[in-house]
């Protein structure tokens, strides 16, 4: 699959390096204005249907300007996937965790992964559709491995003051508490179209303070001592 979407995506590339924008007042506004409509294209129809045309003609750009920033289709994508990851875990390091008690911490930041996921539909697509890639695009970023070590650190963390506080039970791995958190709170929202037409009397609650409050309980006890 994969050497089809290459294909795809080299029959937009430019032959050559383009040049320069003539005129660029902003470039930093134009920059996000590409990404937040690529995010949405991209989301809703992947790389190999993403279309830069259509990104284009909503930033109100070209593509010769994309091509300038970002280099070609595939470099566009792969900076979508940095920007919505960085975002995911920007907001999550203004959370303080350190501040609250162990449990408190870890309940909070299963809700914030709760609520983040149920409200960002366009990052759980970006996602399944990278999955389906292989992760071979994200392979090519420079800098997401190191977006995602903040993440990890809170839970170690958090995990690792409930366990010296006698709350948590030992031998657990942050990486696979971070695992389990995703799971339960990511399959809210990139199963939320199947589950509701299998389970359809369920399928209203599925992003509900209930289900909020359930996932939570769930984490929460399998870390507890």
């Amino acid at each position: 699959m994969n050497q089809s979407v290459h294909s795809a995506g080299s029959t937009t590339s430019p032959a050559k390096p383009v040049a320069a924008p003539s005129r660029t007042n902003d470039p930093a506004r134009t920059m996000a204005g590409i990404l937040a409509v690529a995010t949405k294209e991209f989301a809703a129809k992947g790389l190999s249907g993403g279309r830069i045309d259509a990104i284009a003609e909503a930033t109100h750009t070209s593509k010769r300007m994309i091509y300038y920033y970002y280099g070609s289709k595939e470099g566009l994508y792969v900076a979508v996937l940095e920007e919505s990851y960085r975002r995911m875990r920007q907001i999550e390091g203004q959370l303080h965790l350190e501040d609250m008690e162990p449990e408190a911490a870890l309940r909070r930041l299963v809700e914030f992964t709760f609520d983040r996921h149920a409200d960002n539909e366009d990052f759980i697509r970006l996602v399944m559709n990278e999955n389906i890639e292989q992760g071979s695009y994200l392979a090519q970023s420079k800098t997401i491995q190191q977006l995602n070590v903040p993440a990890i650190q809170a839970i170690r963390q958090l995990y690792d003051r409930g366990v010296q506080q006698g709350v948590f039970r030992p031998g657990l791995d942050p990486v696979d508490i971070h695992a389990s958190i995703s799971a339960l709170t990511f399959f809210n929202v990139s199963n939320r179209h199947t589950f509701g037409l299998i389970f359809k009397d369920k399928a209203q609650n599925a992003q509900s303070d209930a289900r909020r409050t359930s996932i939570t309980e769930m984490v929460v006890r399998f870390v507890r001592k």
